[in-house]
């Protein structure tokens, strides 16, 4: 069984913060229990992601501002079908997530701190270390009116999560491009409680969202 990623969001991974303020989320995604996983057709192309050009963006948020970051994936391959429908799986590299708008000792210091390399930290969000990859695997792809979206299980620390979002992909040559709109998931679902204020009621202005803005840009070579 191929394995999907999508670094839980940079994976996401969900990452540090979120967007936005609960409801006022950029296509946020309902959660629901992870699905059988989507078979490939025997006639169906294979394509293997360019680890190199693919990533997922993250964006998280709090009262006194936004971080954002990216996550690499690390590998995984999308089969395309003759009616061009997909199946495929992707592996998330957690410990590559990286902070863009901080530059210094605050760029390192949060990034320690997302991957939980700062001692008494290191479950506050990913915990790399135990949790080196997260993955998504695609259950299915729909379509309504005009609007492409996949479903998928999103594996993060351990915790599977089925998730929908809306997608757009091509095939030119032997090239497979996918690409997401930024979507949000919310963090706690996949047990990254740290700071959230629907866990704590004691935090006041202190907290920190619990959506993650995310987005996937997947490129794919012929095998």
């Amino acid at each position: 069984m191929n394995k999907w990623i999508v670094n839980t969001v940079a994976i996401t991974a969900i990452l540090v913060s979120t967007v936005a303020c609960k409801g006022d989320a950029k296509n946020e995604t309902d959660t629901t229990h992870a699905k059988e996983v989507a078979t490939p057709t025997a006639q169906a192309t294979t394509y293997t992601v360019d680890s190199a050009a693919s990533k997922i963006t993250w964006k998280g948020s709090k009262p006194a501002g936004t971080h954002e970051g990216t996550i690499n994936v690390q590998s995984g391959s999308v089969q395309v079908a003759a009616d061009n429908s997909i199946t495929g799986s992707f592996i998330i590299a957690m410990n590559s997530i990286t902070v863009t708008d901080l530059e210094g000792d605050g760029k390192a210091s949060l990034e320690a701190h997302l991957k939980g390399e700062a001692e008494g930290k290191e479950d506050h969000f990913f915990n790399v270390a135990k949790h080196p990859t997260a993955s998504f695997e695609v259950t299915g792809v729909s379509e309504k009116e005009g609007v492409r979206t996949m479903q998928g299980n999103l594996t993060i620390k351990g915790i599977t999560k089925n998730i929908e979002f809306p997608v757009a992909y091509t095939v030119g040559g032997d090239t497979m491009t996918l690409a997401s709109k930024p979507f949000t998931i919310d963090r706690t679902k996949w047990g990254i409680e740290f700071m959230s204020k629907s866990v704590f009621d004691d935090l006041k202005d202190k907290f920190i969202s619990d959506d993650i803005e995310i987005a996937i840009s997947i490129k794919a070579k012929k095998a």
